[in-house]
């Protein structure tokens, strides 16, 4: 009877054991699921932004050439009418047009029939360009072409106003698909007796869209007023298969409507189910021309009938998080199942020690693969500075556990980089959790974002909404502009990072000014502020998590801050390292020798980076000051074209230059002096053996258009602020764009790499 309840007894503690790990692994997935729908919610936000930045950005770039193109054809109008009585002049001013612009394929002079009775009835000189760059010109009008039922030459003629023609292929013209904009020519007695033309390639159009994709299975379309695919990524889609006809074997209903939305010229996004079971999310929005509006009455409508459409596959835009919650599911239940194993062993044999401290090593080298596979997670110094001379980093994490819950990360986008380093509440598993998560979180959110406290704040707002078990994380986030130095950064309620400059004879280390904050995940909402310093090379800033300075010998004292900025100051670069390498190395020989024996009780991480920019010779200097008048702009251009033949720079990267330049001169003479005040905008160019530099200055009032908030494209483009578009398409062309207000002058700084 007595060994009988000790069985039932044993069995009851099993039981319950088992019943326990059934429970926390439910617990666990429930979670995991909840993390996996927030996670979602905030990525598809991101594809949004980024789907709609991507519109807004390649229909400016489209809508700028072409813009352009319309401002070159009216001002070589005149020229036509002035020369009205020398026919023979035609083929010439048709040629100047196209040396003068090199986006446009062919030009045509075409006149009213028998408008010169000598040249017959069809009269219309035509200047095109061959694939070899020369310029050739022909008689367009011949009783096979006749260009006076064309919508090209007849709309123009009936308005009285310059149109972009339904894109087509011009047979016995330019022979190649193309769209035209004709303008009016009128005579002195304001008889329209003639249109001038510019065609542009559709080429140049698919070119365009096809630059840059988001995602690797995303696909881009440009729609004609009657529904035809303009460009796009299949070139036998293009001018021969209709938005319609592209649907038609789509199953979901919702696609019709986009398709009318898009015909109708309005902005928005939908989701489409195809019939492979992917959901497509469709992102659209028209191109508008014809900016100049002085040449559009209040009546009419500013809308070429074109639409631009951004396409995007739910399976590819959620395959990383899909990878991350498979990789947190196998560690969870590598955990679980060694627990149930455990367990299991003990309620069966359970009274031989030896077997448990078997069981127990095999769960610690469970334990050591799941910490290997952490470790894995962190970055890598090598491909991050390995081709850069302005860089040193090097960072180190040795957890408590096996797995722990502190993080670093780093990486370079935009010539800035973006590193933080964390700190999580408690040890083990369930911390090493949410160290994956966080840094998942700062990578996702500074994809998109560079200002040190929005980065945090949507961070706390994602974990605060998915912080069930109450776990924080202390944080600190900065953004090191490497062309400047500039450092910009946000802490919450970590320690503040240590600032080291090797060449300095005195004050050679000090902490940076940090205001505290909360921790994240504590209070939904919460606001981060942003502060900014200045790193000049060779300082190296010091980051490290409280198990550096919480570090406890024998009778329970801490290593203490200042026994670190002690150490710190007799750093020196006699190890066969880095000087990034040699401070971690030597920081943590000084805690060894202070510890001991003592066991390690915290998470160990630091990280340094050492600001090395160097001076290089400058190839190029020269200036250029202009009033604040937009009229002086082709002074501009001159001046941009000039430094790029200086530096043999190619004629797309030209082109894209000056669009840049355009964008930011013309805004700083609009905002920086008030109308009717006169002033100068300077702008000198720097160029060394890496990079080129345009530094724009004037005296007006502050303004600063890197702090423009995104535009609300829900608004019509004469309710958008100005501007607000331009610096986007800057941020796209340039490196880096940098603005300061120093001695009371605008100082904007744009970078390309050369």
């Amino acid at each position: 009877m007595k060994i009988f309840k000790n069985i039932t007894a044993e069995s009851l503690r099993s039981n319950a054991s088992i019943a326990l790990i059934v429970i926390a692994a439910i617990l666990v997935e429930v979670t995991s699921i909840i993390q996996y729908m927030y996670a979602q919610e905030g990525i598809l936000r991101s594809v949004e932004n980024r789907a709609q930045g991507e519109l807004r950005i390649k229909s400016l770039k489209i809508q700028n050439v072409m813009n352009e193109i319309e401002v070159a054809v009216r001002e070589m109008a005149w020229a036509v009418e002035r020369d009205l009585d020398k026919p023979g002049s035609m083929v010439t001013i048709t040629q100047r047009l196209l040396d003068d612009n090199k986006i446009i394929v062919g030009s045509a002079v075409a006149f009213e029939p028998n408008y010169y009775k000598k040249m017959g009835a069809q009269f219309a000189p035509y200047s095109y360009r061959v694939p070899e760059g020369r310029i050739i010109s022909k008689q367009l009008g011949t009783n096979e072409y006749d260009y006076h039922h064309m919508e090209w030459y007849a709309v123009p003629m009936q308005t009285g106003k310059g149109h972009w023609s339904e894109p087509y292929f011009d047979k016995g013209g330019g022979e190649m698909m193309m769209s035209t904009y004709s303008q009016p020519i009128c005579d002195k007695h304001g008889n329209r007796v003639a249109v001038l033309t510019a065609d542009v390639s559709l080429d140049w159009l698919s070119k365009v869209i096809n630059d840059g994709h988001n995602y690797a299975s995303s696909l881009n379309l440009i729609v004609s007023r009657t529904g035809k695919i303009m460009a796009g990524p299949k070139e036998a889609h293009i001018m021969r298969t209709t938005l319609q006809q592209l649907t038609d074997g789509v199953m979901d209903t919702s696609s019709h409507q986009i398709n009318r939305n898009m015909l109708a010229g309005k902005s928005g996004q939908g989701e489409v189910e195809g019939n492979n079971g992917d959901t497509y999310y469709v992102f659209y929005t028209p191109i508008n021309l014809s900016h100049d509006k002085s040449y559009i009455s209040a009546n009419e409508e500013d809308d070429s009938g074109w639409s631009m459409a951004v396409i995007c596959s739910d399976r590819e835009i959620y395959q990383g998080l899909r990878n991350v919650l498979v990789n947190l599911n196998i560690m969870l239940l590598v955990g679980l199942t060694l627990m149930g194993f455990i367990v299991y062993r003990m309620a069966k044999s359970g009274k031989r020690l030896s077997k448990i401290s078997a069981e127990k090593e095999h769960y610690s080298s469970e334990l050591r693969i799941a910490g290997n596979i952490q470790h894995g997670m962190l970055p890598k110094e090598g491909p991050v500075i390995s081709k850069r001379d302005d860089l040193d980093l090097y960072g180190s994490l040795i957890p408590a556990k096996e797995v722990g819950g502190d993080l670093y990360d780093f990486y370079v986008r935009d010539e800035k980089l973006f590193f933080c380093i964390g700190d999580v509440s408690g040890k083990g598993v369930p911390a090493s959790l949410v160290m994956a998560v966080t840094r998942s979180l700062f990578r996702s959110v500074s994809a998109h974002e560079a200002m040190p406290g929005m980065i945090m704040a949507q961070v706390n707002n994602a974990m605060t909404e998915m912080n069930e078990t109450n776990m924080f994380v202390t944080m600190f986030i900065g953004v090191l502009d490497l062309p400047t130095g500039r450092l910009r950064y946000s802490n919450a309620g970590h320690c503040p990072p240590m600032l080291i400059n090797p060449d300095a004879k005195d004050n050679k280390v000090s902490l940076l000014p940090v205001t505290s904050n909360i921790p994240l995940g504590f209070m939904h909402e919460w606001r981060y502020n942003t502060q900014e310093t200045t790193i000049d090379p060779p300082t190296a800033i010091f980051l490290y998590t409280d198990g550096l300075t919480e570090a406890e010998a024998e009778q329970h004292e801490q290593f203490g801050e200042k026994r670190m900025l002690d150490v710190a100051a007799r750093i020196k670069s006699h190890y066969n390292t880095s000087y990034s390498e040699g401070i971690i190395y030597q920081m943590h020989e000084a805690v060894e020798e202070f510890v001991g024996d003592n066991e390690q009780t915290d998470d160990l991480t630091m990280l340094a980076i050492q600001y090395t920019k160097q001076h290089r010779e400058m190839r190029l200097q020269r200036s250029i000051t202009l009033p604040n008048n937009v009229e002086t702009i082709p002074q501009l251009a001159t001046f941009v074209e000039k430094v790029c033949i200086a530096l043999d720079i190619d004629d797309y990267t030209t082109t894209q230059l000056n669009l840049a330049m355009e964008e930011a001169v013309v805004n700083a003479m609009e905002y920086a002096y008030p109308v009717g005040k006169k002033g100068d905008i300077n702008i000198e160019a720097e160029a060394n053996e890496v990079r080129l530099k345009f530094t724009i200055t004037d005296s007006g009032k502050a303004f600063d258009p890197t702090a423009r908030k995104d535009v609300d494209t829900s608004l019509s483009a004469e309710e958008r602020p100005i501007g607000g578009l331009g610096i986007h398409l800057i941020r796209q062309i340039m490196d880096s764009i940098n603005y300061e207000r120093i001695d009371n002058k605008n100082v904007l700084t744009l970078r390309k790499k050369l």
